[in-house]
């Protein structure tokens, strides 16, 4: 069982993708917009295009012929995934779930109105006078996404009126794609937020990863644990609400899919068809298997019997501060390694810009998460980047 995988979308998730690929003898081939990208320093090949131009596209699948196609970014000419499908590539989880779920609009869409979960309020807006439209809507405070965007980009909460334009622009300038339109979402008084890493598989049941809890600033996560402690109630009707949305959407893969927990239960908020970024908590050797491990094993049709939780686990971002043009030096692994129960994860970008994700500190043991989030952002925080 030999495979040939394209992955689309070649940063430090791609890159723990594709180790875990070449681990089961696979072969894969990097693709992203850039040279020298996290993935593609350890793949077979690689190919630097503009994903969202659709000949480009069209051109890396006739040049490399994949068995298996897998996204890992939003910024795809998505609609394309059919016809590749219909030539009898597998694409991961499924064509209609990645063209749904790279933009929120669809997949929103389809878990309120089709399957019925419970979700914020919500409208969409792609002209400023529709986002004040739909600001008296949700009413305030609330949220404003690009349909297309990653990590947070774009994303703020409107708290005033006199909040709407910048919120606007802020959002524009976070859109990737072309695609010029925003949500806006009914701002939830929840206790905290979830991601529940979902897999489903070829043939076997759906299984599911301790829910983790995480922390983000500008929209984007910063320290991330495992387990979230949660009661018993609102993580089954969250695993309820995932398994239905992902059924809806088909395919074999991991899921990320994010909750708000309230009092009156879990919302469903977002879904990623892929490893998600809060999940490197994983890489601390929380489970038997970690996040990436898991999205190989469903991709590539092997059986997972179960996913069983070996000890807690937190993570922490190491974040760019400057721009430039060059790979950054760290230092400080040598400190935070002196502890036995750490580990760090270099992603290995070649170029920095302030708040760029850089590397993760991780932690894990058998204390409370509390306290290992607490060691993780110390560990982060020791680590410096230097040209």
């Amino acid at each position: 069982m030999k495979f040939k995988i394209l992955l689309l979308g070649s940063g430090e998730l791609g890159k723990e993708f594709v180790i875990a690929a070449k681990r089961y003898g696979q072969t894969v081939v990097a693709v992203d917009s850039y040279a020298g990208a996290p993935a593609m320093q350890v793949a077979d090949q690689f190919e630097v295009i503009d994903m969202l131009d659709a000949n480009a596209l069209d051109r890396v699948v006739a040049t490399h012929q994949p068995d298996i196609i897998v996204p890992e970014i939003e910024a795809i000419r998505t609609e394309r995934f059919y016809a590749y499908e219909a030539q009898g590539i597998q694409v991961v989880p499924s064509a209609k779930a990645a063209n749904f779920t790279m933009n929120r609009k669809a997949i929103r869409d389809l878990a309120a109105k089709d399957v019925g979960v419970r979700t914020a309020p919500y409208q969409y807006a792609s002209t400023l006078e529709e986002l004040k439209e739909g600001v008296a809507f949700c009413g305030l405070p609330c949220v404003v996404k690009p349909l297309m965007s990653s990590s947070g980009k774009g994303q703020s909460v409107i708290r005033s009126e006199a909040d709407i334009e910048t919120a606007w622009t802020y959002a524009m300038e976070g859109s990737r794609g072309d695609l010029k339109e925003v949500i806006v979402e009914g701002f939830i008084d929840f206790d905290y937020e979830i991601t529940l890493l979902t897999v489903t598989q070829k043939e076997g049941p759906t299984l599911f990863c301790a829910p983790i809890g995480h922390r983000q600033e500008r929209g984007d996560y910063q320290e991330s644990w495992q387990p979230m402690p949660m009661t018993a109630a609102h993580l089954a009707e969250a695993q309820n609400m995932a398994a239905r949305v992902t059924e809806a959407l088909g395919g074999a893969g991991i899921w990320g899919v994010e909750f708000f927990i309230t009092k009156d239960g879990a919302y469903f908020s977002e879904l990623s068809p892929r490893p998600h970024d809060t999940g490197m908590v994983t890489l601390a050797g929380t489970q038997n298997l970690n996040e990436f491990e898991l999205h190989a094993r469903a991709v590539l049709g092997l059986p997972i019997t179960e996913i069983r939780q070996i000890q807690n686990g937190a993570s922490a971002v190491i974040l760019a501060k400057e721009t430039s043009n060059s790979a950054p030096h760290f230092s400080g692994i040598e400190t935070v390694l002196k502890d036995s129960h750490t580990e760090v994860r270099i992603f290995g970008k070649p170029t920095t810009r302030p708040y760029r994700r850089m590397a993760v500190a991780l932690r894990y043991g058998n204390e409370p998460v509390e306290e290992l989030v607490q060691k993780a952002k110390i560990d982060a925080a020791t680590i410096q980047l230097m040209d």
